[in-house]
């Protein structure tokens, strides 16, 4: 069985962003991969952990994706801070095609044009991805899955960190379909009783009311925040109230584009134009909502650049959608020509500096690796995990399965990936999450 296929029966998607289906990008052709350890949100260590404590099997995800594309170069993004990861892995790389490209620490050094520009220099089209421009990105723990892949291991478990207000900061590895509340259990508990919890950062995550919610394959870590933190009250507020408070007190200053990081690479997003959409109650938004199309959503904007903490990053969010409901054509910029801004290198912000604005200097702590065994008695595996259709079920309920069997297919024709069962038991339901139970 060649690469491809072999990740395709592993059910290998994306682990850094929204989960696209590896075996896809490894079946195209490329001069270039590229492994996104750069790890850049607030507070999350698992991608540099999990690199430090099984750097050759993430070594290996790199020669077999080169393998797969025909790439000739093979270059690994990791911060510079991040020594004894790197020593890991230039150990394991070690005579070898793949080589390290030590990064700085700061944000957003993860976000994929960024990477692909840092490490290449190369500049991926407006709205295109990095394949346009030959390469082929993956996270430090795909690549893992990718290794695990071909000795015929299916996903089956997450890596991820669990950090702030909980006893026991940690990064680990769990089985896929536990809940949120079961990875604070395993890091102790919190250590206060009102807590919030953000799944996947505090930049680009989400908050997540409902901890019975079960990790997925693209779950990127937990940070659990007193509920009182001034970050979670400014991240509660509904979004009439952020943007009535936007359309009052926004003076144009402009800071949240000239801090923009596609900005600063060449890309036409300006959201202090947008943020003056707000003031268009009847008509005429969608037209200044233009410049966020080609928003990241990298939140920089609204948590660090603006001096008024406005959300010019919610009214991008808010303007994208607003675009494609009125069936308008996305902005890609008034020209094809990207180059990179003369100010872009001294625009960077720290990540230090970013922490302490977000008033998270208490819970910037290490997160050291965590060798756990931890055995759900159930787990929830949702069909829809990975970017594309949701999976189709190949079991049904009362039949008895083991870790690693295949539960869910993708479906006929259609973008997706394959499921697999995480623990031994016996299926319980299947209407949209698949239930396992162990027996």
């Amino acid at each position: 069985m060649n690469v491809v296929d072999a990740v395709r029966e592993a059910g290998v998607v994306g682990a850094g962003g929204a989960g696209f289906p590896t075996h896809v990008k490894l079946n195209a052709e490329a001069d270039t991969v590229i492994a996104n350890g750069a790890e850049c949100e607030p507070l999350l260590h698992k991608d540099a952990e999990l690199t430090e404590v099984f750097p050759r099997e993430v070594v290996l995800g790199m020669e077999l994706s080169m393998q797969a594309t025909g790439a000739k170069d093979a270059i690994f993004g990791i911060k510079a801070k991040r020594k004894k990861a790197i020593e890991a892995l230039e150990q394991a790389a070690s005579g070898g095609p793949v080589r390290t490209h030590l990064l700085g620490d700061y944000y957003p050094t993860g976000d994929e044009y960024v990477l692909v520009y840092e490490t290449t220099g190369r500049l991926i089209p407006a709205g295109g991805i990095p394949l346009q421009v030959g390469a082929v990105v993956h996270n430090s723990e795909s690549l893992y899955h990718i290794a695990e892949a071909v000795q015929g291991r299916p996903v089956v478990k997450k890596f991820l960190t669990v950090t702030g207000a909980v006893k026991q900061p940690m990064s680990l590895a769990v089985p896929t379909g536990i809940t949120l509340q079961e990875l604070i259990d395993i890091a102790g508990g919190t250590t206060t009783e009102d807590t919030t919890v953000f799944v996947g950062g505090v930049m680009m995550g989400s908050i997540e009311q409902d901890l019975g919610k079960p990790v997925t394959k693209t779950t990127g870590g937990l940070i659990v925040l007193p509920t009182s933190h001034t970050l979670v009250q400014r991240m509660l507020r509904p979004q009439k109230q952020m943007d009535r408070i936007g359309k009052s007190a926004c003076d144009q200053c402009s800071y949240c584009t000239e801090f923009c990081p596609r900005y600063l690479l060449g890309y036409d997003v300006q959201p202090h134009k947008v943020m003056r959409s707000l003031g268009f109650t009847a008509t005429g938004g969608e037209n200044w909502s233009k410049w966020a199309d080609l928003c990241c959503a990298c939140n920089l904007c609204t948590l660090y650049s603006c001096p008024e903490d406005l959300y010019p990053k919610q009214a991008c969010d808010k303007g994208k959608t607003d675009r494609k409901e009125a069936g308008m054509e996305r902005w890609l910029g008034p020209s094809q020509e990207i180059t990179a801004h003369p100010m872009e290198p001294g625009r960077h912000v720290p990540l230090k500096s970013l922490i302490r604005k977000l008033g998270l200097d208490d819970f910037n702590v290490s997160a050291p690796w965590v060798e756990t065994n931890y055995q759900p008695e159930v787990v929830n595996l949702p069909l829809s995990q990975h970017v594309g259709a949701p999976s189709v079920p190949v079991v049904k309920v009362g039949d008895k399965v083991k870790k690693g069997q295949l539960v869910a297919e993708i479906a006929k024709d259609k973008l997706g990936a394959r499921i697999h069962a995480s623990i031994d038991g016996t299926v319980a339901s299947v209407n949209g999450v698949i239930q396992i139970k162990h027996s």
